[in-house]
């Protein structure tokens, strides 16, 4: 395991770390001139299957601690991989820019594999890596002047036909008294309501939090798309046992009644593609979840593009409308 990964340990990747430390220092002696090999084979062996059963079973809130982990890739990390010359755009016309928020148009290249010369507008939210990038950004929790930012530059995009790539990564709208002053609530429902309407291709990809109406207000599209491990839901399981338990020592609990992670979301129609992760998590192999988060979206920006802006709007207006249906079978 590299050195910073090792300083960002999870609880449950312990017993894995302690064995792989056993295994490197084996490896060191049979440089020596001891022969180890067959012990390191064996050993191997057990790093292997301790490794695939933790991360193939993982609880919903070990995946939630996944999303949040400090080295996963950000919104800036996917726009590098994935886009050639892009040009960030800010400020809402209004009141100021918000960093929260990063957008401009860029060529979308796809992952190695899938590659589409296209341009796009890129919108997602962007965390910090330090402690001064997270106080400038907010840890990636925006204002109203972010959300009117993006809805600024989505409607510029619709205007000259450029879909739009979206990369949904928030703990939630940022919940101070000035965010609530200058109207956060009407900027949410102001990109819900254009975002509805607006007639290019819209894609969104969850890549790792995805809290309530901090991430709704650029989450509205044709297609859903969510990284294994992150989450999505209306309320973080912290919050939520707070609410219930009134304390946050039953956030795992309320993680599993949440129901926030992508098999879930899957399954109640929410999301329409699980994009797989390298084992362990994003941050482990960057570049294959790069490739995978870019062969998902040129497939899904390949397949919207060739439908007209008025199939494209009423497709989505349906989309929309199966969320949360149900029905009630007979007493």
């Amino acid at each position: 395991m590299a050195k910073n990964q090792a300083a960002y340990l999870l609880d449950f990747e312990k017993p894995l770390v302690e064995l792989e430390m056993k295994l490197n220092e084996m490896r060191a002696l049979d440089t020596n001139g001891v022969d180890l090999t067959q012990e390191i084979a064996e050993l191997d062996k057990r790093v292997d299957e301790l490794r695939s059963s933790i991360y193939q079973n993982l609880t919903r809130w070990q995946r939630v601690q996944l999303a949040r982990h400090p080295l996963r890739p950000y919104t800036l990390n996917y726009v590098e991989a994935l886009t050639t010359g892009f040009v960030e755009l800010r400020g809402d016309r209004y009141y100021a820019d918000d960093p929260a928020i990063v957008s401009g148009f860029a060529t979308f290249r796809g992952s190695n594999y899938d590659y589409i010369d296209r341009t796009v507008l890129v919108v997602g939210h962007q965390k910090g890596r330090d402690t001064r990038q997270r106080k400038y950004r907010r840890f990636g929790m925006p204002n109203p002047e972010g959300y009117r930012k993006a809805g600024r530059l989505m409607r510029i995009a619709a205007k000259f036909g450029k879909p739009i790539l979206c990369l949904l990564d928030t703990p939630g709208a940022y919940p101070g008294m000035e965010a609530e002053e200058r109207g956060q609530a009407e900027a949410i429902a102001r990109n819900l309501f254009d975002m509805a309407c607006l007639p290019v291709p819209i894609i969104v990809v969850i890549i790792g939090e995805g809290a309530s109406g901090g991430a709704l207000g650029i989450g509205v599209g044709d297609r859903m798309l969510m990284l294994e491990n992150a989450w999505y839901s209306v309320i973080a399981p912290e919050s939520c046992s707070s609410i219930l338990w009134r304390s946050w020592d039953y956030r795992e609990e309320a993680a599993r009644a949440l129901r926030l992670t992508a098999k879930d979301l899957k399954k109640f129609g929410v999301i329409d593609t699980i994009v797989p992760e390298p084992l362990g998590g994003a941050h482990r192999d960057p570049d294959a979840a790069f490739n995978a988060v870019g062969r998902a979206a040129a497939a899904a920006m390949q397949e919207l593009c060739t439908l007209s802006p008025e199939t494209l709007i009423a497709v989505r207006h349906e989309r929309l409308d199966q969320i949360g249906k149900f029905s009630e079978g007979n007493a």
